[in-house]
């Protein structure tokens, strides 16, 4: 689950004194292999501890249009890099997975094998170029609040003093035509995944 050895001193582990939430999403090729292998390459990761993953999540595109459904997962992750570095890491991991990003200032979402979106990080509030936290369009999108609800219900967003728990229930009634499919991960149990449905 970690890519620390088991020796590690508890003061190498407590080093990674920040919180984050991430979103995983694909919709091109095996995307729950894809998913799967994304998490084990967080896992790999130095100066990120991978700790919970979400169940799998299956959606129609919301905001483009394309014959491919998504699925998608939330992940729970402890690091001790600075929201901009942790961004280049799973751009890193996107791009080992094959995603290839549209030419700079292409209008548009588009099918892609691996998205990996950094939703929260603490409770900061932090607006650059690069990245906005929190994420601008995590309250819209069920997609992304199903699985997170699952892992971190009563994580506060900070502009809304909202759990994600409640921002989830919020919109459901305000957009019921919302709708996701919690499904399996079709592997052996993962260390920090959430427990498949029974």
């Amino acid at each position: 689950m970690t890519s620390t050895p088991p020796d590690a001193s508890a003061a190498g582990l407590a080093a990674l004194a920040h919180t984050a939430c991430l979103g995983l999403g694909s919709n091109l090729g095996d995307s729950l292999q894809i998913l799967h292998t994304a998490w084990n390459l967080l896992q790999d990761e130095a100066s990120i501890r991978a700790d919970r993953l979400s169940a799998p999540y299956r959606s129609d595109p919301l905001g483009m249009q394309s014959a491919h459904r998504f699925v998608n997962a939330a992940a729970l992750v402890q690091t001790d890099l600075t929201p901009l570095a942790l961004l280049a890491r799973l751009q890193r991991i996107e791009t080992r997975c094959g995603r290839t990003r549209p030419a700079h200032g292409a209008a548009g979402y588009r099918d892609r094998t691996l998205d990996l979106d950094l939703l929260l990080y603490d409770d900061l509030v932090l607006r650059t170029a690069e990245l906005i936290l929190p994420h601008p369009r995590l309250h819209k999108r069920l997609f992304v609040l199903e699985p997170l609800a699952e892992i971190a219900p009563e994580w506060v967003h900070p502009l809304r003093g909202r759990t994600v728990a409640d921002l989830r229930r919020d919109l459901l009634l305000a957009d019921p035509d919302q709708r996701v499919e919690r499904i399996r991960w079709p592997f052996p149990p993962v260390p920090g995944a959430a427990p498949a449905p029974v």
